[in-house]
């Protein structure tokens, strides 16, 4: 994987300067996705993050959160291209299944209903004491104030049937809010990967940069 570039999936909500500092320490070229916003359907998620590299023949996925669906879209729309994945505390689905539909109950339940009936971004109080735990106040001020609410359709689309490629990857976060180490090893599993794991919260891009790159290298 450490020649072949890069496509970074964030988190939903999340903006692309998250990843800055991983970047910078990543031997290969990379970019970050950018998502249609709307009632854009997951379809329309996967097609859109394949547009953006065109250019690329193959490329390493690495998915965050729910970038792990729109990994699982990617490779039901062009399985020769997306040759290398790996999920960072990523939900990654089976086929058929949806992000809220991957999550455990009660989850599962609160999740899909907030997402019907109240829309995409969560309180802030939520996102400073989940997303955001771990990171330095500042940061945390910078991301929620640049958090952007997705298509409802990101987290209740099932995806298609797909096979993940034979190169796969997983890094667990130990100290995740969001998702316990088990939950996560129960998404490595249904990726084909052994996990790994780093000391930080949901957000290890910004909490551990140097860490996580070097990880994504290996």
């Amino acid at each position: 994987m450490e020649s072949m570039p890069v496509l970074l999936l964030s988190g939903a909500g999340l903006p692309v300067w998250i990843w800055d500092d991983v970047r910078r320490a990543l031997p290969v070229e990379s970019r970050v996705a950018a998502y249609p916003r709307g009632r854009s359907t997951l379809a329309d998620h996967g097609r859109a993050t394949l547009d953006m590299v065109a250019d690329w023949p193959s490329l390493h996925v690495v998915a965050h959160s729910v970038g792990g669906v729109v990994a699982a879209a990617m490779a039901a729309l062009a399985p020769d291209r997306v040759t290398a994945v790996t999920g960072v505390c990523a939900v990654v689905p089976r086929g058929g299944s949806s992000f809220v539909a991957s999550l455990p109950t009660p989850q599962r339940q609160v999740m899909g209903a907030m997402v019907r009936l109240l829309g995409t971004r969560p309180p802030e109080r939520v996102l400073r004491s989940g997303l955001c735990r771990g990171l330095d106040d500042a940061v945390a001020d910078r991301v929620v104030a640049d958090f952007a609410p997705e298509s409802r359709r990101l987290y209740l689309d099932r995806v298609g049937r797909h096979s993940w490629p034979g190169t796969t990857a997983y890094v667990a976060t130990t100290a995740d809010p969001e998702f316990p180490v088990a939950l996560q090893e129960r998404y490595a599993a249904t990726l084909g990967a052994q996990p790994v794991t780093i000391d930080s919260g949901h957000l290890p891009m910004l909490e551990r940069p140097a860490a996580l790159a070097e990880l994504l290298s290996q």
